[in-house]
């Protein structure tokens, strides 16, 4: 059973989950937050030492003053890391997790073992526009996250409350509003990025269209990638056992490397 527990790392409270045995594993969450440990990081566990942290501003967690940017964010995980003492470790980050994650990797790529990124946004291309999370309704939110109608209708009837999805939506507004849903920077700095990475992208995904894997693909070209058919942004939740099956293999290749 994961651990629901809390930590202080320079003075900022983080709502922390932990649960299993083997390679360390640090799940880190998109723009809705993880109000709860959902299935595949349950699976993920059996084969894993999971760490599910909920980022400064979102859910449960403390709202720092010191949270301007997403570069804010990364030096304070790599403080958190210091804290907890882990190294060597994988990361996987679903879409603004996954620009976290490589903020991170190009910082210090010496302590991450391998990366699997998931819709992720962190770059701007011409070809294509990121959905704009900050207009839509709950109600097309779903559609646009999901493609299958059970899940779609699950969202729908079952919203965070208003408190936590406004805490959640000016923080993600703090971090990706202007420029929208990307660093300028990031893209010049993915060559620091050696360790395996496994792109993980659901043909449908509205929110970082396909066409984002792609050149992601292009910027790192040692880079697998998975798309998942009748998909939408979060392959990990529409295709679980698949996705699990995948980067539970990604992750025991790269420990083998």
């Amino acid at each position: 059973m994961f651990e629901d527990t809390y930590i202080t790392v320079k003075g900022c409270k983080i709502r922390f989950r932990r649960n299993g045995q083997g390679p360390a594993v640090i799940y880190l969450h998109g723009a809705n937050g993880v109000p709860k440990v959902q299935p595949f990081l349950h699976e993920l566990s059996k084969t894993f030492d999971v760490l599910v942290p909920e980022h400064p501003g979102f859910g449960e967690s403390d709202e720092p003053e010191w949270l301007e940017n997403m570069h804010d964010l990364a030096y304070f995980y790599l403080d958190v890391m210091d804290e907890l003492n882990l190294d060597h470790v994988h990361l996987i980050g679903s879409s603004l997790g996954g620009w976290l994650a490589l903020e991170l990797a190009i910082r210090q790529p010496q302590r991450f073992k391998s990366l699997a990124l998931i819709g992720s946004a962190g770059i701007r291309i011409p070809q294509a526009q990121p959905g704009d999370i900050f207009l839509w309704t709950p109600e097309k939110a779903a559609h646009n996250t999901f493609m299958d109608p059970a899940l779609i209708d699950w969202a729908i009837a079952n919203p965070l409350d208003l408190d936590t999805t406004l805490k959640n939506r000016h923080t993600t507004a703090l971090l990706a509003w202007n420029p929208r849903l990307h660093s300028p920077m990031l893209a010049k700095w993915l060559s620091r990025i050696k360790m395996p990475v496994q792109l993980v992208w659901g043909q449908n995904d509205q929110i970082m269209p396909l066409p984002y894997a792609h050149a992601f693909k292009e910027l790192i070209p040692h880079a697998n990638l998975s798309v998942y058919p009748n998909c939408g942004h979060l392959p990990q939740v529409e295709k679980s056992e698949a996705f699990v099956q995948l980067v539970s293999q990604f992750i025991n290749q790269a420990e083998q490397a």
